[in-house]
């Protein structure tokens, strides 16, 4: 059985995305975001400071990964056989769902996911329980340098950075010593995280990395 492709999953699935693209029309997130250069926006993509204000703002945008991340982020879990997996940027659970998804067809398994957003985390645990998933899975609200620093899994199959860009090589800081062997990393919008980029795409710093397309690199533990 595959649970992303069928009933309360699918359906609920095909909603978000749609509300997913319309957010991004919202007039309120326009007059904020047209107001912003380019330079501007750069930096506050990838801020490690100012980032609580900035995803303040945006707390009423679902900020999703594609349908094609998507199902990458299943696909991965699955032929990985994931049973334990670390999400950093929860927002609405889009992708949260389909980790989890992947989880229930592995045969089970936990996901941590962390948002420091209070009304993403309700939003987010109201989406997994109606696709019949949030038992596979743990919501920590707060800031991921806190709610990430302990009582982790002994071994992590799967990481997943999709919350502020600036703090990528932060977070992977706190796991690496958690990442089994052959442990995958999805990484959204690395482009705003060059520190980052230059450490998993050194093989000297124990990982092989590849871009996907124009947003997503992934990486794997190779040591």
């Amino acid at each position: 059985m595959i649970t992303l492709t069928k009933p309360p999953l699918s359906p609920l699935l095909d909603r978000l995305f749609v509300e997913a693209e319309q957010s991004w029309e919202s007039p309120g997130f326009r007059d904020y975001w047209s107001i912003l250069s380019d330079a501007e926006k750069k930096r506050l993509m990838g801020s490690t400071s100012g980032y609580r204000d900035f995803y303040g703002r945006l707390k009423d945008l679902p900020l999703a990964v594609s349908r094609e991340t998507g199902r990458l982020l299943y696909m991965l879990a699955r032929s990985a056989g994931a049973r334990s997996i670390v999400e950093f940027g929860t927002s609405f659970g889009i992708s949260t769902l389909h980790l989890a998804a992947a989880l229930r067809d592995n045969g089970g398994g936990h996901l941590i996911t962390t948002e420091f957003e209070p009304s993403k985390v309700a939003r987010a645990r109201d989406n997994l329980t109606a696709a019949g998933l949030i038992d596979l899975v743990e919501i920590r609200e707060g800031d991921a340098l806190e709610t990430l620093a302990g009582d982790l899994p002994a071994s992590i199959d799967l990481l997943l950075l999709d919350g502020a860009k600036g703090l990528y090589a932060d977070i992977l800081g706190l796991l690496e010593n958690r990442l089994r062997p052959g442990a995958l990393i999805v990484a959204d919008n690395t482009d705003f995280s060059p520190a980052y980029r230059d450490r998993v795409g050194s093989p000297a710093h124990g990982y092989i990395s590849l871009p996907l397309g124009h947003d997503v690199t992934l990486s794997m533990r190779s040591a």
